[in-house]
């Protein structure tokens, strides 16, 4: 049986990323576009979407009688 090579597309760079189990930074090209990826995440540069929180964190004893 051959099996079908999935391609897809580095989410950093573009680059085309055979999908299979030799592909060690999958779905990156490298082990450089994956780190670029994380720094972004890290630098909020990549965030998702969601409520903002509040900037005073109440205690536990608070956050238990008010909830």
């Amino acid at each position: 049986m051959s099996e079908t090579s999935t391609k897809v597309a580095c989410p950093t760079c573009g680059k085309a990323v055979i999908w299979n189990k030799d592909s060690t930074w999958r779905p990156f090209c490298s082990e450089r576009c994956k780190l670029i990826d994380l720094g972004a995440w890290a630098d909020e540069s990549n965030r998702i979407e969601g409520e903002e929180l509040p900037t005073q964190v109440e205690s536990n004893d608070e956050f238990y009688n008010n909830h």
